[in-house]
């Protein structure tokens, strides 16, 4: 059950500062200070119950036609990739919680959340406070030496959240903690934009060990890095992904000339090791530590839902963070996916291991912006401010936005725990069912995904589901090594009813799917 959350923006921002907000604004518009300090006071309540009743509403809905869509779509001017896989029909006219209307009309279920980053939906109520906040006039942009109150407040509260601590604490735990410069303390943030910058940056606070960004003598300075990613099913690297720079798609298999020169040269070598096999890591990290080479850093998510939601065993991690740390390699933790998705807003925590870089992005600002954030120990804290400077990762209003998904998730654990146990009981339910087709369950509460035992009935059954039945899943099937799963990534907000709806479409296509093999 979800529970209710009424915050204001004194309540998330404090009266000092606003106290300070409502007098510039005054003293710059004029507008009667009765008025702008019921602005900062008024109580925004975020997910109200007649929003809820109108979300199931609209569940019931899906599939269906709901108003006349727009007959002539304009086409833009895409590349000829985005052109190729454009979908006018479910481009959107408007959208209400989980759900999404469609450029053709109909409700779709967001069961993607629109490409794993709408975690609170669409038009959550709790985003009032964004506006809010621009009609008292806090400045959205701002620059990497002016970073306003709201990003230094979202900034303590992610290294508090990450710390295992409320993330609304304001009190001296975190001010210890901010000041601690012990290992794996998590208490530095650096603000970016995307999630591939984010781990663009990972990467470089893990190559200035052995290039020196600004001049100077690297700590292993001559030494080519070995960077370590998770291996596909085939041996190779695709099965990561940290992002669309060039270093990030070089981990995972792009470039394969640049990648070989750069290994030739000895300037860079990238080997992936297989997931959830700790003898095979340890072999890696040893080979790869002799002859002039060192391991730089090893790189992983955990969940990989670009390779089919595959989950890293917790077991698996802490042996293979045990092993980084008896020899000095750092870890990078990548949560651009599952960040926000679970009740501790870091996944990481759940599995008991303590990385020396943690990514956020995607869920935490909602979809409202593009904003990451890389959160670091003092001992990795060696970049220059250029060295990971973004002229808009500063923005105040997307540190509002990361602040009201924090605030809501933090209140509402034991129901996304529970939707996404209902989940997974669902679909472990369909696998039984259907055992010619499918073969199991990947992912982990609301991030899953079901697996299939032939890749053409996968793309067959996606297609179905978002063709007739206004479902939102995909599977990878542009990656030949990357196992059939149909993707799952469920808004935070849903409830058991949109639970039973996607199991029962998804049943329906099954069934239509095993009808036609007999």
């Amino acid at each position: 059950m979800l529970t209710g959350v009424t915050r204001s923006l004194r309540d998330l921002l404090g009266d000092d500062y606003l106290d300070a907000v409502v007098r510039t604004r005054h003293a710059l518009t004029g507008a009667p200070l009765a008025e702008l300090e019921a602005l900062a006071s008024e109580p925004v309540e975020f997910f109200p119950e007649a929003f809820a009743e109108r979300c199931r509403h609209l569940v019931a809905r899906v599939g269906t036609v709901l108003v006349e869509g727009l007959p002539d779509p304009v086409a833009g001017a895409p590349s000829g990739a985005f052109g190729r896989a454009q979908n006018h029909a479910a481009a959107p006219l408007g959208g209400l919680g989980p759900c999404r209307v469609g450029q053709d009309g109909r409700v779709y279920l967001a069961a993607k959340s629109e490409h794993y980053q709408a975690s609170l939906g669409h038009a959550f109520p709790g985003f009032r406070l964004i506006a809010l906040a621009r009609e008292l006039g806090i400045l959205n942009a701002t620059h990497n030496n002016t970073r306003g109150q709201v990003t230094r407040i979202a900034e303590r509260a992610l290294v508090a959240a990450a710390a295992g601590l409320d993330p609304a604490d304001r009190g001296p735990a975190v001010d210890e903690l901010v000041a601690a410069t012990g290992r794996h303390v998590l208490n530095r943030v650096v603000n970016l934009e995307t999630g591939s910058l984010a781990a663009e940056a990972a990467l470089k606070m893990m190559l200035t060990r052995f290039y020196a960004a600004d001049g100077g003598a690297a700590v292993h300075d001559g030494v080519t890095p070995v960077l370590l990613v998770l291996a596909d099913g085939g041996g190779g690297p695709t099965a990561n992904y940290h992002g669309t720079t060039v270093t990030a798609q070089l981990l995972r298999g792009m470039w394969p000339g640049l990648r070989s020169r750069l290994e030739e040269a000895g300037v860079l070598r990238v080997v992936a090791v297989p997931p959830n096999d700790i003898a095979a890591f340890e072999d890696a990290l040893a080979r790869h530590s002799t002859g002039g080479f060192r391991v730089a850093g090893f790189c992983h998510e955990l969940i990989l839902m670009n390779y089919g939601g595959l989950r890293l065993d917790e077991a698996y991690l802490r042996a293979a963070y045990d092993a980084c740390d008896r020899v000095g390699v750092p870890v990078f933790c990548d949560e651009i996916q599952s960040g926000a998705w679970y009740p501790e807003l870091f996944l990481f925590r759940r599995y008991g291991i303590r990385p020396d870089m943690v990514a956020v992005g995607k869920g935490f600002p909602g979809g409202e912006y593009p904003a990451s954030r890389i959160l670091l120990s003092a001992e990795f804290d060696g970049l220059s401010q250029f060295g990971a400077l973004v002229t808009n990762g500063q923005e105040e209003l997307a540190s509002l936005a990361y602040l009201v998904t924090m605030t809501y998730v933090h209140a509402n654990g034991a129901h996304i725990d529970d939707v996404g146990a209902y989940l997974h009981a669902g679909l472990g339910q369909l696998v039984g069912r259907y055992p010619g087709t499918l073969s199991g369950v990947a992912g982990d509460g609301l991030m899953a995904g079901v697996q299939f035992v032939d890749g053409a009935a996968a793309a067959r059954f996606c297609r179905a589901l978002d063709r007739d039945h206004g479902i939102d899943t995909s599977v990878q099937a542009y990656k030949p090594a990357t196992p059939p799963v149909a993707l799952l990534k469920l808004p935070v907000v849903v409830e058991r009813d949109a639970v039973d709806v996607l199991l029962d479409r998804m049943g329906q296509v099954l069934d239509a799917i095993a009808g036609d093999a007999r």
